[in-house]
């Protein structure tokens, strides 16, 4: 070999070794940070756990900490749309004196990505009277949206209504 088949070999090694290299850390810059991965349907069914713990505290302002600031809930026994945290507390301030207890009967859970998800279905809830201690049951639909914010699941969008056929 020459002396200078081996200088253009040894520039071709090393433009092509600058290349890979010059490639290999774009990939890595552009690659960005690592995203979390997306909740299972498991975890955000089990969100609901969580919401009627809060409703068993009886304390209004628990459950509306479930919420986020700006969430919307259009709840089963009011015909009032509540938008703020104030609004949704007083809605519980009347909802939870009759004791409730749910229960999901039939659940549909589409996560939408590592940071929204979806739970829709059918739930019923025992009621206890605060006056005479009668028990009923209420069937109703619902609709839970999820947010991650600040590393807390919360409700943004609550929507329940009862049954039209029950």
């Amino acid at each position: 070999m020459t002396r200078r088949s081996i200088s253009k070999r040894a520039a071709v090694v090393t433009a092509t070794t600058a290349l890979a290299l010059g490639t290999l850390g774009t990939v890595a810059a552009t690659a960005g940070p690592q995203r979390d991965a997306k909740p299972s349907k498991k975890q955000i069914a089990a969100l609901f756990d969580g919401w009627n713990a809060a409703l068993q505290t009886g304390d209004p302002a628990k459950v509306a900490n479930r919420y986020a600031p700006d969430a919307v809930l259009l709840p089963t026994v009011s015909n009032k749309i509540r938008t703020d945290r104030a609004e949704i507390i007083d809605y519980f301030d009347h909802f939870l004196p009759n004791k409730p207890v749910g229960k999901k009967v039939e659940t549909i859970v589409n996560v939408l990505d590592s940071n929204s998800a979806m739970d829709t279905g059918i739930y019923e809830f025992t009621l206890t009277d605060p006056d005479t201690g009668a028990k009923r049951v209420v069937e109703a639909r619902y609709t839970y949206e999820y947010e991650k914010r600040g590393g807390k699941w919360l409700i943004v969008n609550h929507h329940s209504s009862v049954m039209p056929e029950g």
